[in-house]
């Protein structure tokens, strides 16, 4: 199994406290030992779900534009953005047990990649757009395209794999969120064909189709 980049860290040290307190519960006895073997299972288990969290899957790069992240689209909407300007908005809801690393929704060039500080509240909340975020904008065939990667209450860190002036393809890796949240992306109105989701589908970063562009 493939672990995401920016995740073998967290496995490495939980696996490694996990032994620590398995060695401790053999050199003591009594109510200490029984109190450190269930530590050590219950870190054991954390440590197995942190694997599970940072997998990192192949996938087969899919058609149109491609989905950022895994998870459940939660919202769409039109808007008036800053840097897109008229464009549809494909909020998406990464949960704990989703693959967390996120693609890029379309062959493109990254014009800037900005980091805002901010809080941790529930990503699905509308006072989440406060939180902690990177945004990215990217040069595209059909414009400007931004993508948001929102932290939440589990998700503190969010790690980018690429910087300011990168040429991506379609479907490669462009960062992690650990431990799910939010990406939006806002698509050019003028550019899109169809929208091919609908809130509440699941879907898969860089496998599954959101839009369709004009020809």
């Amino acid at each position: 199994m493939n672990i995401a980049k920016g995740g073998m860290s967290w496995i490495t040290i939980s696996y490694l406290v996990t032994f620590l307190f398995i060695v401790i519960s053999f050199r003591v006895s009594g109510l200490i030992r029984y109190i450190g073997i269930v530590v050590s299972a219950l870190l054991l288990i954390i440590s197995f779900t942190l694997v599970i969290f940072f997998r990192d899957p192949k996938r087969k790069t899919g058609q149109g534009v491609v989905a950022v992240a895994d998870g459940i689209i939660r919202e769409i909407t039109d808007e008036i953005d800053t840097d897109v300007g008229k464009c549809t908005k494909i909020s998406t809801f990464m949960n704990i047990h989703n693959v967390h690393v996120n693609r890029m929704p379309l062959d493109g060039k990254i014009l800037d990649i900005i980091h805002y500080n901010g809080g941790h509240l529930p990503a699905f909340k509308k006072e989440s757009e406060r939180n902690e975020r990177v945004v990215l904008l990217l040069k595209t065939e059909i414009g400007t395209v931004k993508i948001i990667q929102i932290a939440g209450t589990l998700a503190r860190r969010i790690v980018p794999y690429v910087k300011k002036g990168d040429t991506v393809k379609k479907g490669e890796k462009i960062g992690l969120i650990r431990l799910g949240s939010r990406v939006d992306i806002y698509l050019p109105a003028k550019k899109i064909q169809t929208i091919t989701v609908n809130v509440k589908d699941k879907i898969k970063a860089g496998e599954d189709t959101i839009a369709k562009i004009n020809d």
